[in-house]
């Protein structure tokens, strides 16, 4: 979702200018494609005075579960688990710090 949506700007702007059969657009549309591919659902809308809210959404692709939205009642994560996150996202700082002369 992150690399897709980084894509949007550029995405627009090739429909814009309208290059929509040029070979990057091609490109493009083939990665949006392949993104939204599992994507599918029922989403619930409340429109009120010009304002649409999602309300509610279900998806059979959903990955989310209810069982697995807890860090401390479930199998999947264990707090032991974070150390090896931090210690990776912090690798660059650390590795940084080792090589900066005083």
């Amino acid at each position: 979702m992150k690399i897709r949506d980084s894509l949007v700007g550029r995405y627009s702007e090739l429909i814009y200018n309208g290059f929509w059969f040029s070979p990057e657009m091609r490109l493009m549309q083939t990665t949006m494609d392949a993104s939204q591919a599992t994507v599918n659902g029922i989403v619930r809308l409340k429109l009120y005075k010009g304002n649409c809210i999602p309300v509610g959404r279900k998806s059979a692709n959903s990955l989310y579960q209810e069982s697995f939205a807890t860090f401390e009642e479930d199998a999947v994560y264990t707090q032991a688990d974070a150390g090896g996150f931090i210690r990776l996202n912090a690798l660059r700082l650390k590795i940084q710090a080792l090589t900066r002369q005083p």
